[in-house]
Order: structure tokens, then sequence, then C-alpha cells
């Protein structure tokens, strides 16, 4: 799916301002999950924030898509109308106008956005929503992750919260933190969840003064008494694109969001169809895929290409050569125009976990019948566009000019130039097949 990149290109970094952790009974909840290490520094670029904040305003596991894609909408419009240009944080003047609630609302988002990419860099690579706990009127925490340190041992817990109030500061930025996750995040851990046990929990509080350069971190996560055990660095303990086995029901959840963003609502409707048995059965069309080159990968694209000027002119020459062009000039029949004279990013996914991910699904789709899949072998990657090492963050080194993108674990990607890429083929992605050359 296109979105439109206007954010600035200035890398930014947040510093933690507090770091606590909260005492639990038991204690370890499971005797050989070890914690990553606390991280000081979130270094991101613009763009990575811009997906972070779209990939949790679409992780909701039963809202319909046309719910999800208006909430990513008007996320990422709002952040590239108030998020000021630099390399540290900072709202433009204009954030004061906003009411209260649709401050807060904002502030929300980002928060959402800013504990996802600490997440993901702690090496936790699937997630899915937290309403699964408990009722509408109980107090639940916001998210659920796999991946990582937890893989086979089970779920943590993750509440984000922002703030962008006048009288924000490192300490009230703690506190809520702190609070946060005494109240919607402590309740469950060592508790059963829809996705596993419940094995660790963090409260991860975000906020910034809207006339002030600078920002506060807070992270509280669930104490673990013994003596930590030697693990890598955080952010790499997986290697790029090493297999990950997951629970099917996360991966599910994770890859929902994914297509939907993508653009491909024929994916997320075979989805949603395993998540509800009595649900009417998907229409059985092929859907194509465009791969493409693009930084050293390949990846696939499900959303339709548009004729524009200068270089992409050879995009077009290849597709129109290909036999199963037509499907996607159907598909852009059918979309909304582009303004050519924004810069756009696009959505897609990394051909390995993509391919192997839909091909799994396949399989769940014909043996439906026979017994669920309980869990995926599924890889995942190293991230691109966000870390918490200083000097790990620059992008396309080996370009004239830098790419600007960001990949995550799981192998979704935005791409902020994605025509700069070179068009090798078509895939396409039968729901009972597979996925198999054009």
């Amino acid at each position: 799916m296109c979105i439109p990149i206007k954010l600035g290109q200035s890398e930014k970094m947040v510093g933690m301002t507090k770091h606590t952790r909260h005492r639990h009974i038991p204690s370890p909840v499971c005797p050989s999950f070890v914690a990553p290490p606390v991280q000081s520094n979130l270094y991101f670029n613009s763009i990575s924030l811009s997906a972070a904040i779209a990939r949790t305003a679409t992780t909701w596991n039963d809202a319909p898509v046309v719910l999800l894609d208006g909430l990513r909408q008007s996320a990422l419009i709002e952040l590239d109308t108030l998020l000021h240009d630099g390399s540290t944080f900072a709202l433009e003047s204009h954030f004061e106008f906003l009411a209260d609630t649709a401050g807060s609302q904002f502030a929300a988002k980002v928060g959402a956005g800013i504990a996802h990419l600490y997440m993901d860099a702690l090496g936790y690579a699937w997630r899915a929503n937290a309403a699964c706990l408990s009722s509408a009127l109980d107090p639940h925490a916001d998210f659920i992750y796999e991946g990582g340190n937890a893989s086979g041992h089970g779920v943590v817990l993750v509440e984000a919260h922002g703030s962008f109030a006048k009288d924000a500061s490192a300490a009230k930025i703690a506190n809520a933190a702190k609070k946060k996750y005494i109240k919607q995040v402590k309740p469950f851990v060592a508790g059963p969840s829809p996705f596993g046990k419940i094995i660790h929990g963090y409260s991860i509080a975000f906020g910034s003064k809207p006339t002030t350069v600078g920002s506060f971190l807070a992270v509280s996560e669930t104490l673990i008494r013994r003596p930590r055990k030697k693990t890598t660095t955080a952010g790499t303990a997986q290697a790029d694109t090493a297999p990950e086995q997951t629970r099917a029901t996360m991966a599910l959840a994770t890859h929902r969001s994914n297509f939907l963003l993508m653009g491909a609502s024929e994916v997320t409707a075979w989805i949603d169809w395993l998540h509800s048995p009595d649900s009417a059965l998907p229409e059985q069309t092929d859907v194509p895929l465009l791969r493409f080159d693009y930084d050293r990968r390949t990846y696939l694209a499900a959303s339709p290409w548009f004729m524009r000027p200068g270089s992409t002119q050879r995009w077009f020459d290849d597709l129109f050569d290909h036999p199963r062009w037509w499907q996607f000039a159907r598909r852009a029949l059918f979309s909304r125009p582009i303004d050519t004279d924004s810069d756009y990013g696009l959505f897609v996914i990394e051909e390995k976990a993509g391919t192997e991910f839909l091909n799994a699904l396949s399989n769940m789709i014909r043996d439906r019948e026979v017994a669920p899949t309980a869990t995926l072998r599924l890889p995942t990657i190293d991230p691109t566009g966000f870390t918490l090492s200083s000097g790990d963050l620059i992008v396309g080194t080996d370009a004239e000019e830098p790419y600007r993108y960001a990949l995550f674990r799981d192998g979704l990607a935005l791409l902020g130039q994605p025509f700069r890429g070179h068009l090798r083929d078509l895939v396409i992605w039968s729901p009972d097949r597979g996925i198999s050359l054009a």
C-alpha cells in the first residue's frame, strides 16, 4: 500500500530516563527465560516511527479491515503534520492548537510506535493485541509479543503509554510507566493467554513537552530473581533470516496487520477465515505479487504500481511484456490515484519471509479440516532503520544516495523510495497451492 512519506530525513535518538524492575511471585516465572538486557538509547529514522505507528494502529485481531485502514491513515497524517524534523525528538509548534483529547490520542499513537520499535529492537518479532486478556471494563496492557529470547518459552506482555502534556517530565513519565505496569501488566504476568503463558511484562512510557526539544523514555519490567545469564547483544539475538518456531495464532495476527498494510486484502480475508470457522469461504482467486530488488534484498509487493515520471517507466515497460501484466493493471483501475508531486513509500515484505508465510498459510487452508496448525517455523531478519546501538542505523551505504526505509524482524518493510528498486518478475500466491512463478 502506498503512503505519503514527507517526514524529515534526520535520524533521531531517544534516551532512556528511567528503568525500573518490579518484583513478582513466582520469580522467575519461566526459569529458562532470560530477558534481554536493558538498553539506554533508541535510535530510529522517521520512516521507522511512521511504519511502527501504522503497525500498532492495525494490530487488532478482530477489527474490520476498513476500520484499521482508516486508523492507519489518520495516524500517519498526524505524524507528518506534528513531528518536527531534527536529530532530537520534538513536536511542531502548532501542536498546541489541538484539543486536549486530540493531543492525547496522538501522544498515545506515538507512544505505541516508540514501544514497538523498542520491543522489535530487543528481539521480539511477533505481536498481537492484548485485548483478549480481559473484558473491555478491565484494565489490560496493549500488546503481546513473542520471539527472540522468549521463543519457545512463552509470550511477554507490553503496555505502551505516550504523553505530550505541558508539564511532562522525566519523573512524571517514569511514574506513569510504574503505575501502568502495576495496574495493567502485573496482574496478568504468570497467567495464560490465547498465545501462550505470559512469562514477562513491560510498561513503556514515552513523553515530550510540546514547547521544548527532547523527550523522556521510561521502562518498567518484571524483575527476575536470579543471576542473569550471559546473552547476545540486544537486537542481534537471532541471525538474519534464521528460522524461528512461533505459534501459528501469533504469526497470523502479525501478518494480518502486515498484509493489510501492503494492500493485499485477499490474504487478510483468508487469515480471517482461518480465525472464524463459520465465516464464508473467501473468493479463491490467485493473488499477483510484484518481485523486485531493493538495497541488496528482494521484496514482494501487493499494491498496484502506477505510471510515474523518470526511472519508473522501465518498470511498466517490463510489466507490459509480462503475460500476467493485466492482473496488476486491473488492480490499478480500481485504486485511488497517486499525487505524482508527492514522495511515496510502499509497504512490502522481504521475499523469504513473505514466501514462507504464504506457503504456510496455504498449508493451513488445505489442512483446516484435518487438524489446526499449532506452530510455524518462520524466518526473522535483523531490523534496519532503528537500533539500540549508536552507529548501526545508516542504511544503503553502498549507494551514492542512502536508501530511506525501515525493515522489521518479521520481514515487513516500508520503502521510502520504492521506485529505486529493480523489477525482477511476478509471482502468484494461490490459496490452495502457495507461491509459484507467474
